[in-house]
């Protein structure tokens, strides 16, 4: 018979020994030398010992099924060790916390491996594998912890407007961007501390001071233009290249303070404007977050008609006041100098009609304007104060935040310059 070449079939070789070949001849069958071919035949005789041996009483966490057992034997045909595998069920069911085998944050456990003594039956080692939860899954774990962190916000009843002399031609714009609530920097490396009572502090004094002094208008636009959020799910990580973030808390308590910060300015914008609309813009930190917390503005102020929400989930949005048309983007998908042709050509009819111009960006934390043939470019600083990364790479702005006041027919009408409290 010709010899053949490749791996060996065991499957084979276990068939051929049952009929009763000798290891010359399945040496010769497989084309390999007796030598060789006896670490097979050694090998499937103490699987077929193994296969003939009960097994000892496997330990198997609440939760987890039995789904396969290894034995290896010596040459003498005892028991060395056994292993046992135990699986949590379909692959991405999300297993319940236990005290033994907890799965990470953003994780599951998939398989767990367990090794006993063949002797004894004393367990020597375990493993637990865990795997990356489904997007969806994911997604439900997010959503929960939002529940959970408004499970007692009711829609708000309506507000009241407090003064009653409005000018109906003007629209004041006030900016929140790249306030990275949930950051945490120490002082003594970044120059200035921030962490969730920082933000919450600075922020909610900042924007009440500036709506206080800005003109009473027929509209104010709370304009949060993106990466409000520090980080973006359970992992304090970034979410499109998984940078570690410092951060200050768990997700669940940055979203209470959150969601706070917001209400706390919305509603003071309500005290003194004809109506509010809410822009919850997407940042490179925050894509998520974004999509949340429109959601839950637009829930919070259905009773409220002076609030609008603006729904579009695209990072490119504009609105039309009068003759003024006024356009955002966070900054992190388009270069500036791109943004002028982009919106002509996304939002031609709001161009055509309107005869003023501006679009507004954040995400480099530093003040830039500048004007190209039909619109003017805004980038806006924030108040927030640098992290780790900024501090290191010699990123250094001053911090502060302007409310911009648009006339309807003539455009840009004033402008009002914030620092954070303190630092004025």
């Amino acid at each position: 018979m010709a010899a053949q070449k490749g791996p060996i079939d065991l499957a084979e070789l276990e068939r051929l020994m049952s009929d009763g070949w000798n290891q010359r001849r399945l040496a010769e069958h497989f084309g390999r030398a007796p030598a060789n071919i006896r670490q097979y035949v050694s090998q499937v005789k103490r699987a077929q010992v193994a296969a003939e041996i009960p097994p000892h009483s496997a330990i198997v966490p609440a939760g987890f099924h039995l789904s396969s057992i290894a034995t290896t034997v010596d040459d003498n045909n005892k028991i060395r060790s056994q292993s046992y595998r135990a699986k949590s069920g379909e692959e991405g069911d999300v297993v319940p916390e236990s005290g033994h085998f907890p799965a990470p944050d953003g994780m599951f456990v998939r398989s767990l491996s367990t090794l006993v003594d063949g002797q004894t039956g004393v367990v020597k080692q375990q493993w637990v594998k865990s795997d990356k939860l489904k997007e969806d899954q994911f997604q439900a774990m997010i959503d929960a912890c939002v529940k959970a962190a408004n499970e007692k916000i009711r829609p708000v009843k309506r507000i009241k407007k407090l003064i009653r002399k409005i000018n109906k031609h003007l629209c004041n714009l006030i900016t929140i961007t790249d306030s990275h609530v949930g950051m945490l920097a120490w002082g003594k490396e970044t120059g200035e501390p921030w962490d969730l009572v920082i933000a919450e502090k600075v922020l909610t004094e900042t924007f009440i001071r500036m709506i206080d002094a800005a003109p009473a208008a027929a509209l104010c636009i709370i304009n949060q233009l993106g990466d409000f959020l520090h980080f973006d799910s359970l992992k304090a990580v970034t979410p499109e290249h998984g940078n570690l973030l410092d951060a200050d808390s768990r997700y669940q308590k940055v979203v209470v303070v959150a969601v706070r910060i917001l209400r706390t300015i919305i509603e003071h914008a309500l005290t003194k404007h004809d109506r509010v609309h809410v822009f919850m813009h997407e940042g490179n930190h925050d894509p998520t977050g974004s999509v949340w917390l429109r959601v839950l503005c637009a829930a919070l102020y259905e009773n409220n008609p002076r609030v609008t929400v603006e729904m579009s989930p695209l990072p490119y949005v504009a609105i039309e006041w009068g003759a003024t048309m006024l356009g955002f983007h966070h900054g992190h998908l388009s270069k500036t100098m791109n943004l002028p042709l982009l919106f002509a050509a996304k939002f031609s009819d709001m161009w055509g009609r309107t005869k003023k111009r501006y679009i507004h960006t954040g995400h480099k934390h530093s003040v830039e304007e500048k004007e190209y043939p039909g619109a003017k470019t805004v980038q806006h600083p924030t108040v927030a104060a640098p992290d780790a990364y900024a501090a290191r790479f010699g990123f250094i702005s001053e911090r502060q935040a302007t409310c911009m006041t648009y006339h309807n027919e003539t455009g840009e009408f004033s402008r009002q310059i914030f620092l954070p409290e303190g630092d004025e």
